[in-house]
This record gives structure tokens, sequence and C-alpha cells, in this order.
């Protein structure tokens, strides 16, 4: 299945959503279903992890089912093998936790890469490697004040904080000065492995709104 979704737009679409989706269970049928209903509650981009099982049916039919706008991409990938069958399955960008050799394989081909990394060290490796952003993970580990701190010397490299990221504590990120904020459990509690949607929508619709309090912002210069 052919990506539609270059490293440029995906960059550009996630500065203006401000918003990353991070789907992880243990059932892939739930999995798919939980990333559908973030969309249609405006999440546009969403990743279903590697780890989750069936991911790549999950992908598929998620893929086959998204909303105009919206694209599916896979978390928790690590090597070339995992790129060649995220490509396959039809996932749009991929997602590291770390300076995995998936990066190179991933950007050799064209294909979106948010990189994970935590020191300004990993941060400016991941770049170099192809990166098309940083997920700063385990943004927890420093907060707000972290990341600031790694992005004063890097200003041209796009972060995205991920870790421990809830309600509360994203627009903080967003004022530090990450494009984005990725959230997993925070957004959808249990219901990538089978719990009720509708509290995971209700969590949606309020990280929603929340970013579209700072479209057209800045990331940087939110307040």
């Amino acid at each position: 299945m052919e990506n539609t979704l270059a490293p440029e737009a995906l960059l550009a679409g996630v500065r203006h959503s401000r918003l990353v989706a991070i789907v992880r269970g243990n059932d892939g049928a739930a999995a798919a279903q939980a990333a559908l209903a973030a969309m249609e509650e405006g999440f546009a981009y969403v990743e279903i992890a590697l780890t989750t099982p069936d991911a790549l049916e999950a992908i598929t039919s998620v893929r086959a089912a998204a909303p105009a706008g919206s694209f599916v991409g896979a978390g928790t990938v690590l090597g070339k093998q995992d790129v060649d069958d995220v490509a396959a399955a039809g996932g749009q960008f991929i997602v590291t936790p770390s300076l995995a050799p998936s990066i190179e394989a991933a950007a050799g081909r064209g294909i979106p890469v948010l990189a994970g990394a935590l020191t300004p060290s990993e941060a400016f490796e991941a770049m170099n490697r192809g990166a098309t952003a940083v997920k700063l993970f385990p943004a927890s580990i420093g907060g707000p004040g972290y990341l600031k701190a790694v992005r004063d010397p890097f200003p041209d490299i796009p972060f995205i904080a991920v870790g421990g990221v809830g309600l509360d504590e994203a627009a903080g990120y967003w004022a530090a000065g990450a494009i984005a904020v990725g959230l997993g459990g925070p957004l959808f509690g249990d219901a990538a492995s089978g719990g009720d949607l509708a509290p995971m929508r209700e969590r949606a619709r309020k990280f929603v709104a929340l970013a579209g309090e700072y479209s057209g912002r800045p990331a940087g210069n939110l307040r």
C-alpha cells in the first residue's frame, strides 16, 4: 500500500495539530477501534505500537477506515524488517523509542520518522540519521524545564514530548517549545485492551479542545 505522507507534510501537520496519539494494548482489534475513535474525535496522527498483538493487522484496518486527513503509523519500530512490515501493512509513519536502526531504514524509503531520544547528543544524532522530528522520551524524567534546556542549543530541532504527558501537563510542554505532545495512557486508558471507549472519547475531546486553544501560536511562544 502506497505511503501518501511525506516527511515535510507530517511535520507541518503535527505542528498544526500539536497532538500524536499512542495506542498500546493487549488486543489488536481493540487497539484498532481505539485508534479510529481517536481519529473520529479529531486526532490526525495515531500510532499503534508493534508490541500490541496483531499490530500490523490493526494498522491495515485503521488505514482502510481512517477519516480523510487522518494518518496511522507504527510505534516501537526497531529494525529494518519492522520498517518493511509496517510499510507493507500501510503504516504512514514510524516512531521509535531510541536511536534504532529503523531510523535510517525508514528515512531511506521516504517514510517519516519520529525518533526517540533523551539527551542532547541523542537528539542531534537522531536528526543526523534522517529523523523528521525527535520524540523526547521519557519527557517526564525532567518535565518542561528539561525540554527547554535540551532545546536551547538546538532551536531548529522539532521536539515532541512523550511519556507521562497528561491533560494538565500538555500546555507546559508546548510553552517549553514542543511542537506536539504524544499521548498514550493518559488518553487511551484501557481502551486499547478492550476497555470502554466512551471515557476515552471524552478525554480525546478535551485534548483536542486544549490544543485548539493554542492553534496558530508558534511553539515556544504560547503564553
